[in-house]
């Protein structure tokens, strides 16, 4: 099965640690998938009943408390079934790894296993976009230097998301940048940490 169509991608300020949530959604069947509710779960429900939209999975980029803290509401009011890497240490419904794709609609979401931040981390790539959570930021990139973080891991993981297209749209966990979204193109050209020409470069710059 392959990714499929063009999804509807919502983002939504959520919360005070400047976290992003996400609404994924297919137009003919309204149809939506969730990403991190973070600290304000109530806009997540808000979007979903602005857009008309039934919700069947949420989904947790990575563990930490500010984007997994709104799981509860979110799966009280709406029944999806949470989805999460095995090494996030939430007690998901579903486990998903590299590769897993995940339904939306007519469409889905790629996922693909980016640790460094956390070794959990994941980055959902639907069709034409990377929802990045704390890998990759708008000129920045996430810290390594918490509790499960690998400085290597996450040079790997940037890497990585740096082979995709230029024009794929980013869409990162916070808004840390100077504007909410870029693309690969714009973090090639801007963000120091992507960058990074070798791994020692990489770690004297995001561990110094």
């Amino acid at each position: 099965m392959g990714v499929g169509a063009l999804l509807n991608i919502i983002q939504i300020p959520a919360g005070e640690m400047n976290n992003f949530s996400y609404l994924l959604w297919c137009s003919e069947t309204c149809e939506a998938l969730g990403v991190d509710p973070s600290l304000a779960p109530e806009k997540m429900l808000a979007a979903l009943t602005e857009h008309r939209l039934t919700l069947k999975i949420l989904v947790n980029t990575h563990g930490h408390h500010d984007h997994a803290a709104g799981n509860d509401v979110i799966l009280t009011a709406t029944k999806a079934h949470l989805a999460a890497h095995p090494a996030a240490e939430i007690d998901a419904d579903m486990s998903i790894d590299e590769g897993a794709l995940l339904p939306v609609g007519k469409s889905s979401v790629r996922v693909l296993h980016t640790p460094g931040h956390t070794p959990g981390s994941i980055t959902l790539n639907p069709p034409g976009a990377l929802i990045t959570g704390d890998t990759l930021f708008v000129t920045r990139c996430g810290r390594a230097d918490l509790p499960g973080g690998d400085p290597q891991a996450l040079f790997g993981s940037l890497k990585r998301l740096a082979t995709f297209a230029h024009e794929t749209r980013v869409y990162p966990g916070h808004d840390y940048g100077p504007h909410p979204t870029s693309t690969i193109g714009f973090e090639l050209a801007n963000n120091p940490f992507m960058q990074c020409p070798d791994l020692a470069s990489f770690v004297r710059l995001r561990m110094g």
